[in-house]
């Protein structure tokens, strides 16, 4: 029976038809605009549109550059690196930040001001009402992180131009890919971000007028950091939804290595699910007639705490049964072949910097042996005392040449590589370049190992004789 006809039945019977609830659509647009009228929403996004192009813009003319962040010693380089170094320090706080300011006070704020009659009498759909909080935070999220994005990419372009970067194996990506990659790193980072803000809508439901909502974005990525230093399994790291922040290095690397991604990406996207159906039946369930605050306590563990453990023990299961993944990922062949990977590239850079004769990768033969702690560990895990020796040959010459690195490999598969000699190879000096005169590129250099890829071919990337032993 149609709406029409069952109004027409009703009225006969003598029976007013009740009032319908107000459209999803009118709800969110009224939610937005309350949400873009907070001072502090305001602030965040004229600093999300401005600040990031003036720190790239000032970084680029800086004698030093910040490189101890991922594509930091770049930034002198080309414009393509702004964004990537604001968004490994994104990843880190500004998201975060941003989550916790927008979606962890957006239902406890209903509460402090005692609001939530009033709304439920004009929109008369406890569902509708939380789907239109839920999309209005979103939207200002990617607003915010749209000018990011956008702020970053002006400000890295303006100052240093539209240059090849070089990417986190060595090779260079020219400007029209990098562009391509940066959007899409940006983009894949949405995933987490979105399930931080779920977390966020959850804890604003959860914890009512408390503005302690506010915290729990931010202390969740907090906890996240810290258990992606430790020397977890794989599994267990990609089962967490902060490793989204760190996994899309792999579309800087070529062939890309997007599987790490890949599940990331879909961990992320579950737990944003998760979390969000979990506050949202929480919050149709609540009693808005009393102020009470029974059963909190209750609630945390029955639609916070137990829905995530189980997706936690569920997720880590699902990547441990489909990929080979319960060790630390980081082998001493995987290390071996990223260094020599790394350095053929740089070579070829360094080569054409200092106008020498050309070569190619297959003409090089990279190899490289690696060991930690002199030889007294095991070859393996994360670690500041890698020590490296690269073999390569160039053609006409019998000799090959050999270069020392010393390497740090963090626990996320990152490695920094600090050239050990001989100076003429791999030590500090400036060499021309289009962008003016840069520190020679074999000098220091940043890799990253796949925690689950396996090598292929690894005997080319391993010396027979281990010239470090002796």
């Amino acid at each position: 029976m149609s709406t029409i006809t069952a109004g027409r039945t009703m009225a006969a019977a003598g029976v007013e038809p009740g009032p319908r609830p107000v459209p999803v659509g009118r709800v969110y647009r009224f939610e937005l605009v309350k949400l873009l009228s907070q001072w502090r929403v305001r602030l965040l996004m004229l600093a999300c549109w401005s600040a990031p192009g003036l720190f790239t813009a000032a970084v680029a003319q800086q004698g030093t550059l910040p490189s101890d962040t991922l594509f930091g010693r770049w930034m002198h380089a080309t414009g393509w690196a702004g964004p990537l170094v604001v968004l490994g320090f994104a990843g880190s706080w500004a998201l975060p930040l941003l989550t916790s300011v927008v979606a962890g006070d957006v239902f406890a704020a209903e509460d402090r001001l005692g609001t939530w009659r009033h709304l439920l009498v004009t929109v008369r759909s406890p569902r509708r009402i939380f789907a239109a909080k839920a999309l209005a935070s979103v939207t200002v999220i990617v607003l915010l992180v749209a000018g990011l994005v956008a702020s970053s990419t002006v400000g890295g372009l303006a100052a240093v131009g539209d240059e090849p970067l070089v990417g986190v194996d060595g090779h260079l990506l020219s400007p029209s890919d990098a562009a391509g990659s940066v959007l899409l790193a940006w983009a894949c980072a949405l995933a987490p971000t979105l399930a931080l803000a779920a977390l966020g809508l959850l804890g604003s439901v959860l914890l009512g007028r408390s503005p302690m909502g506010l915290l729990v974005p931010a202390l969740a990525a907090v906890a996240m950091q810290l258990a992606q230093v430790l020397p977890l399994p794989v599994a267990l790291r990609l089962a967490l939804p902060g490793y989204a922040f760190v996994s899309w290095n792999g579309l800087f690397a070529a062939p890309g290595r997007i599987d790490e991604l890949l599940i990331s990406v879909a961990v992320s996207l579950a737990w944003a699910a998760v979390a969000t159906g979990a506050a949202c039946l929480l919050f149709v369930r609540q009693d808005f007639t009393t102020g009470s605050e029974d059963g909190a306590g209750r609630r945390t563990l029955s639609f916070g705490v137990l829905p995530l453990a189980g997706l936690l023990a569920l997720t880590f299961g699902a990547v441990a049964v489909a990929t080979p993944s319960t060790g630390p990922g980081i082998s001493q062949a995987k290390v071996q072949r990223e260094v020599a990977t790394v350095f053929a590239h740089l070579y070829r850079l360094q080569t054409e910097q200092l106008h020498r004769p050309a070569v190619t990768e297959a003409e090089l033969r990279a190899s490289a042996a690696c060991r930690r702690g002199d030889g007294q560990v095991e070859s393996e895990g994360p670690g500041n005392d890698w020590r490296c020796v690269v073999t390569w040959h160039l053609p006409g010459t019998d000799a090959p040449g050999t270069a020392v690195y010393q390497l740090d490999v963090a626990s996320d598969g990152r490695l920094m590589a600090d050239g050990d000699g001989p100076k003429e190879v791999n030590g500090y000096f400036l060499v021309h370049t289009p962008t003016g005169d840069a520190p020679n590129p074999l000098w220091q250099f940043d890799g990253h190992v796949g925690l689950l890829a396996s090598p292929p071919n690894t005997a080319d990337a391993t010396n027979p004789t281990d010239p470090t032993k002796g």
